[in-house]
């Protein structure tokens, strides 16, 4: 059973995960999909980039992920902002998502918020 604080992951292009983005809070339940470009085995910990942008991923809670570098991976998890201001997601699921189009995911993803503002504008009236 699921625990009833646990939130779903939003998802996020990377490049809005700014400081004056209203997804950049800490705490944040986040699904990001990117190019993974770095992972040490030591510290549990991947990098994944999309075109110049790249995040942290905190990997130590997966299982069973094998991570090989320049492979696609979406992951789900908490955004971690520290005082230093480095970011990290703490991620509690983690998949390879090889063949997606990353292109073609951002654009999706974007007609399903405009979408989802409207039928939200809907209902307020």
């Amino acid at each position: 059973m699921a625990s009833a604080g646990l939130k779903p992951g939003v998802p996020v292009i990377l490049r809005e995960l700014e400081p004056s983005s209203e997804m950049f809070k800490q705490g944040a339940s986040l699904r990001v999909t990117g190019t993974l470009q770095s992972y040490d085995v030591d510290s549990a910990t991947a990098v994944i980039q999309d075109g110049s942008v790249s995040l942290k991923i905190d990997t130590q809670n997966l299982r069973d992920v094998s991570f090989r570098t320049n492979s696609v991976y979406q992951f789900i998890g908490e955004l971690l902002i520290r005082e230093d201001n480095e970011v990290i997601l703490q991620a509690r699921i983690g998949r390879n998502v090889d063949g997606l189009d990353l292109n073609l995911y951002q654009q999706s993803l974007l007609i399903r918020r405009q979408y989802e503002e409207k039928l939200r504008s809907t209902r307020r009236t």
